[in-house]
């Protein structure tokens, strides 16, 4: 299965099992906005968890939580106002309404429109006649549209306000008081995990371009004249494949493989956290499941790049569905913010040096989309199987770790299931219980929704306190003293031990 098929295959699966689903849908629904059931938010938990593995927890750094709804000024002075802006076409028939650069890849077969900027695209529409994919009218001129969302905050004539599009404006506001939790001294970084919202043109595409979504940033505070990593050892021999900004210039599409290393002895990448961040992003974006054979990182050319950044790498992965697709973006954000916010405020936000110096920190970011992991993780870990649909995510991200199930439902084996079931509750396992429908059956529901393990109490559990294991991948089978279960798979979901340690082989 490939392309568009397999994204309309897991979109059903999503909804059927209870992942994700339009929202809105009793009056109709309306592009943009998705609700998770059950199982797509524990999975989107399980990741968020597994960001913080990477990024958070090794280094002690600091997690944030601030507003959604951010005044005007707090936009004006970083810039977004001004830029934060993309290129809408509407159809003269119908009167729908397109973003033209996605309108023109998708018509015309091309990639990166952004970066060719407005007046290119102008042109683009006119030379490919691009017309509308809905109706096949003719488009009206082109024109910017700034994608944010304005609100009013206090009635009657209160202060005009946007809710954020990303969620790093909240770091820089706070730097000042989060310099002084990291007891003052650099480097140190603050990371967020927030609901953002962004007024899209035309989303599509499912999770991958919504109007309100989850996104993972942290943002790395430095000394420009210190900007050695005491980290980047760990990942200096991480090869990596990077299309840079001469390759993108020049339309290489092949990208070069280098280890990070050499990657910043070459120029290629300008500081070492950002080389850091981006072999982190690469172990990370693996765990979830992606080979490293599907991932790149493609520099943004001049006209691509955000406004605050002199630098920027989107981390890449290929999808059968889409092609090469963005689940994140690393830019070196420069003093560009705090420089900005210090001038619109009138706080002095720099740090003194040794020497009595006194400067603003340089910045890097990575920043990851959570919705469009969500989505990755289920496409990478779609499978087909003597015709039927196995989900082999990353037994450490699978939203029901253990399914405990009766063979039959009488002569006491539920009872005995019920009881297994709540001791690896008490454990700590995300664990289900299931008893509806034959075996067979219950094996492929939890097959369909990822489940690693399933377990099953049988008559011989009544007469020895054995269950049988099944492995979702390979469906073999070994066989357990139940007692034994809570420790064996707490470990065996944080992948210390294999299937084939689990028990003795059936």
């Amino acid at each position: 299965m490939e392309g568009r098929e397999l994204h309309e295959a897991i979109m059903e699966l999503a909804r059927r099992r209870g992942f994700f689903w339009p929202s809105f849908e009793i009056y109709g629904g309306l592009r943009g906005f998705y609700t998770y059931g059950n199982l797509g938010t524990k999975l989107k938990r399980n990741i968020e968890k597994a960001w913080r593995r990477f990024f958070v927890d090794p280094h002690g750094f600091l997690e944030l939580d601030t507003p959604v709804l951010n005044p005007l000024r707090v936009f004006k002075a970083s810039g977004h106002l001004e830029h934060f802006k993309d290129v809408m076409v509407e159809c003269l028939k119908c009167h729908r309404v397109f973003r033209a650069d996605h309108l023109i890849e998708e018509e015309a077969g091309l990639e990166y429109v952004e970066a060719m900027g407005e007046e290119a695209i102008r042109r683009l529409l006119r030379e490919k006649r691009i017309r509308c994919p809905e109706c096949g009218g003719d488009l009206g001129e082109p024109q910017e549209f700034l994608t944010m969302f304005q609100t009013q905050i206090g009635p009657m004539s209160g202060e005009p306000g946007f809710a954020r599009p990303e969620a790093a404006q909240g770091m820089f506001l706070n730097f000042k008081l989060g310099f002084h939790h990291a007891r003052e001294r650099l480097p140190f970084a603050l990371a967020q995990i927030g609901k953002v919202m962004r007024n899209e043109i035309s989303p599509r595409r499912g999770l991958l371009r919504l109007r309100e979504f989850t996104i993972m940033e942290l943002e790395l505070f430095f000394d420009p004249q210190e900007g050695q990593c005491p980290w980047f050892k760990e990942v200096s021999d991480e090869s990596v494949k990077l299309i840079t900004e001469e390759m993108e210039a020049e339309g290489f599409k092949e990208p070069l493989e280098v280890t990070l290393g050499e990657a910043v002895e070459r120029g290629y990448i300008k500081t070492e956290w950002q080389a850091y961040f981006m072999g982190v992003s690469k172990r990370f974006i693996t765990y979830l499941g992606v080979p490293p054979e599907r991932q790149r990182f493609r520099a943004h050319l001049p006209e691509e790049r955000s406004h605050y950044s002199t630098q920027t790498y989107d981390h890449e992965v290929y999808l059968e569905s889409w092609g090469w697709i963005e689940i994140a973006g690393h830019a070196y954000r420069t003093d560009y913010d705090l420089k900005a916010h210090q001038k619109a405020s009138g706080v002095d936000l720099t740090v003194r040096r040794a020497d009595g110096s006194r400067f603003l920190p340089h910045v890097v970011e990575p920043s990851f989309g959570l919705d469009r992991l969500v989505y990755v993780a289920l496409e990478v870990a779609y499978r087909k199987r003597d015709g039927r649909t196995v989900l082999a995510l990353p037994r450490w991200i699978a939203p029901i770790q253990v399914a405990v199930m009766p063979l039959v439902t009488r002569d006491g084996l539920p009872e005995k299931a019920r009881e297994i079931w709540s001791q690896l509750k008490d454990a700590g396992l995300t664990v289900e219980y299931e008893e509806k429908g034959s075996i067979g059956k219950r094996y492929a529901r939890q097959d369909e929704i990822g489940t690693p393990i399933a377990v099953t109490v049988d008559y011989q559990t009544l007469e020895d306190d054995t269950v049988t294991l099944r492995d979702r991948d390979s469906w073999r089978q070994v066989r357990q003293e139940a007692s034994r279960l809570p420790e064996l798979l707490r470990s065996y979901i944080n992948g210390e031990r294999g299937f084939d340690e689990l028990g003795r082989p059936l």
